[in-house]
């Protein structure tokens, strides 16, 4: 049986009143990936606060600090191994296994780069941890053989992206993933379909374990309706309703009036809703049936889209 681990990127955003939110978390998933850690390095007490807050089984990924790759990239000077090493630490005192890094889409890792992340690697003792290495910018087929070679030597993982069709560039015994999606930036909500083509990527290799980090703009209900899945072989609704209910619930989240058409589409029609309550759909494939004018409220949108559905 694989090990297969379910989550998101951070935990900061998932709220419920009187509750602390990584606590609160530890009780829907069994994994995190820790982003703060990119930005700023967090006292150690802080970190051991975090621990205590989960339960034994839960499991932290911890992202490596931006001065490694986006500053120095790779290059194992004093302010490199001086970070990687609290980065560690804090990998450590979560009792996590993976310490990920992230390059810039600006670096290129050809001959130079790669020689830098080799000559980084030679540097530290990971001893049992694992690194996961996502290489923006370049698709994982498109990756140099050297850097793939030196990626293969230090028992690195490709880390990729399922969501938008990649593969790790070699086999592995740990799948990581980070979910993006096919829209901008993280501005996307995977289908049914999607996510269980997600699932069955995941299943079908010979991985040990697999770590799947939504970071969709709605990545907790996401990682949720994946998690019921996995449990119950059926999605869950997303909303209270369905039909143009669901789609009305759904665009009163956030929609400012007055908006045109084309901008209801670009801002809304990403999203979501429960067509019925086995089947969901886009909202853009009603949004785009509209005519093209200003509207001015909810109501105005709604009317206008019921003659529509029929």
């Amino acid at each position: 049986m694989k090990e297969y681990l379910i989550g998101t990127g951070g935990w900061a955003y998932f709220q419920v009143p009187g509750f602390n939110s990584l606590a609160t978390y530890s009780k829907a998933f069994n994994f995190v990936e820790v982003n703060s850690t990119f930005y700023e390095i967090p006292p150690l007490k802080q970190v051991e606060k975090w621990r205590r807050m989960v339960p034994q089984d839960f499991q932290f990924t911890v992202r490596a600090h931006q001065t490694i790759t986006h500053k120095n990239r790779f290059q194992p000077t004093q302010e490199t191994l001086e970070n990687f090493q609290k980065i560690q630490k804090i990998c450590e005192t979560l009792e996590g296994e993976t310490i990920h890094f992230q390059t810039p889409p600006s670096l290129r890792m050809e001959q130079t780069s790669t020689q830098s992340l080799h000559n980084f690697l030679s540097s530290v003792d990971l001893g049992k941890m694992r690194i996961a290495l996502e290489i923006r910018g370049t698709s994982p087929s498109q990756l140099p053989q050297e850097l793939v070679k030196t990626m293969q030597e230090n028992n690195v993982i490709h880390c990729i992206d399922l969501s938008k069709g990649e593969m790790p560039a070699y086999d592995s015994d740990i799948l990581y993933s980070r979910l993006f999606g096919k829209g901008q930036h993280n501005i996307y909500q995977p289908t049914d379909e999607e996510l269980k083509g997600i699932d069955k990527k995941a299943s079908k290799g010979n991985f040990k374990k697999v770590i799947l980090s939504f970071h969709f703009t709605k990545m907790f209900k996401d990682a949720a309706r994946l998690k019921i899945y996995k449990q119950t072989g059926k999605f869950p609704k997303i909303t209270k309703s369905t039909g143009l209910s669901s789609l009305e619930e759904v665009l009163k989240e956030d929609t400012q009036f007055p908006v045109t058409r084309q901008e209801l589409i670009h801002s809304q029609g990403w999203k979501l809703f429960d067509l019925t309550a086995d089947r969901r759909t886009l909202t853009r494939e009603l949004l785009q049936e509209l005519p093209e004018k200003t509207y001015h409220n909810i109501n105005e949108v709604m009317q206008t889209v019921k003659p529509i559905v029929g």
